[in-house]
């Protein structure tokens, strides 16, 4: 016991930790504090540190190259002794760490945590928010399947709308013009040491503030917040009705803790890892990427933005978004931390709460995302579409075969729903409409002038002109009759 403490007083004399961890240990919290509400931010550096070690223990297998990275994920999946549940450990860790940072940051508004003196504080946590994503996506792309791949396209095409400096954000993001080895090992070291050390830096600092600064008290109505008397009024609490962090409060951490840990580990042992999918191939235009968990709402609200609004929306939202956050605390400083004093808080959160979730909801079905088997797993063209019809006309159906039009567009129930049936098409559009809806696109429809020959184009068309009820004209003998049908002008 004696060389234990000498070797304790040894240590302690070069480090000058002692003091430090003491007061961290010993910061008086008010007694209210001390409960399950408070909980959420230490389970979320718990679970920065399983991304740590699981993430050290990936990497000695994991090689970041282009043509070698989807193979060692298969060998950690199948060839290596519990390979599978240290990646799933990872993936789970991910996502567990993403929703208790949601949760610890809505708690924190809803609690009026972000008010003076604890700006800073809540501006780092913004920021650790922002870091917490960031290690979502880079751990995506870094399985390098077929949706990480494409993925990471969609995510070169959005920075490369960036006014003026497009070109050089898509140019550090990828390593270059393209998608190639330079790109992974960019993002390896993005995700493995970049991220992680801001975070965990980041982590600290927002953690030391948390103990200089006491936790923040029980929010009860009529407790004002004001600059002039607020830390008065805090030493005060902590001295009448306050206890040690250890052993008083921490306990209730611990145990959170240890249950968020025990449930990451049941759903890696129950759902195993998160791919890799197929390995990836730019040659396999016809996909459809989808975004891990906590980025589909982003996702559905792109698929239903027109696309005018896209560039707009993705340039302007999160600048507006980030910086309301972080000027949060600037012009909300002062004032009640209640919730029952704060309705519009509370119907902002709710509301919120209630359109990711419908977003994220709306991401998992995207029906407007095309249907890619509908063609090749499907019926041809129902026989009672192409009866009756002209060569051309025919012709024109084995174009709508053949391009896979019924990857988007549903006939006789049968295809996609990215875009509108197709069944009564002739008595919506013209044959001049069809033409340039085929040629220039619009809404969600790409452009597909480039695609098909002068010919397979007026044959298309020709077909869809006969896509009408048999008691109910096209659309252009309709707009005829309606003309034939007006008084001739007088003279």
């Amino acid at each position: 016991m004696r060389r234990l403490k000498a070797l304790y007083t040894w240590f302690d004399s070069r480090l000058q930790l002692g003091e430090p961890i003491k007061e961290m240990a010993l910061h008086p919290v008010p007694n209210k504090t001390a409960s399950w509400w408070y909980v959420f931010g230490s389970a979320a550096f718990v679970l920065l540190m399983l991304q740590i070690v699981t993430g050290i223990l990936l990497a000695l297998v994991y090689v970041p190259s282009a043509g070698q990275a989807w193979n060692s994920l298969n060998v950690l999946n199948h060839q290596l002794t519990l390979g599978w549940f240290l990646r799933a450990m990872h993936g789970w860790g991910s996502n567990f760490m993403v929703a208790v940072v949601l949760i610890h940051m809505a708690q924190v508004f809803l609690f009026g945590a972000y008010k003076f003196p604890r700006e800073l504080t809540w501006v780092l946590g913004v920021f650790l928010l922002l870091l917490t994503l960031g290690m979502a996506f880079t751990g995506q792309v870094l399985r390098f399947d077929q949706d990480a791949y494409w993925g990471l396209g969609i995510g070169a095409s959005i920075a490369s709308r960036v006014p003026f400096i497009g070109n050089i954000a898509v140019h550090m993001m990828l390593g270059g013009p393209i998608i190639a080895g330079a790109t992974l090992s960019r993002f390896f070291a993005f995700h493995v040491f970049v991220i992680p050390g801001m975070l965990f830096a980041f982590a600290c600092l927002h953690v030391w503030m948390v103990v200089k600064l006491g936790i923040n008290e029980w929010p009860m109505p009529g407790r004002i917040v004001r600059r002039s008397t607020y830390l008065t009024e805090y030493h005060e609490l902590t001295k009448k009705d306050g206890r040690p962090f250890v052993p008083g409060a921490v306990w209730k951490d611990a145990f959170f803790s240890a249950a968020i840990l025990a449930a990451v580990a049941v759903c890696a042992a129950v759902f195993g890892p998160y791919g890799p999918g197929g390995q990836p191939d730019p040659t396999i235009i016809q996909t459809a990427p989808k975004p891990d968990f906590f980025f589909l709402w982003l996702y559905a609200v792109l698929s239903y933005l027109p696309p005018s609004l896209e560039t707009p929306f993705l340039l302007i939202a999160p600048v507006l978004g980030i910086a309301g956050l972080a000027a949060l605390p600037f012009y909300a400083g002062e004032g009640e931390k209640s919730w029952h004093k704060r309705p519009v808080a509370i119907i902002m959160l709710t509301t919120v709460a209630v359109a990711w979730g419908v977003l994220t909801h709306l991401g998992t079905f995207t029906p407007w995302s095309p249907k890619m088997n509908a063609w090749s797993g499907g019926p041809p063209v129902p026989s009672r579409y192409t009866h009756d019809l002209s060569p051309l006309q025919r012709q024109g159906a084995i174009v709508f075969q053949s391009k896979q039009c019924r990857n988007c567009h549903a006939i006789a129930g049968v295809g996609g729903q990215r875009g509108p049936a197709l069944d009564l098409v002739a008595t919506r559009l013209t044959e001049d409409q069809l033409i340039r809806q085929v040629l220039q696109g619009g809404g969600n429809m790409p452009a597909y002038g480039k695609n098909l020959s002068p010919s397979e184009t007026t044959a298309l068309v020709q077909f869809l002109g006969t896509l009408h009820p048999l008691n109910q004209p096209p659309a252009a003998d309709a707009s005829h009759q309606a003309a034939m049908a007006e008084p001739a002008p007088k003279p």
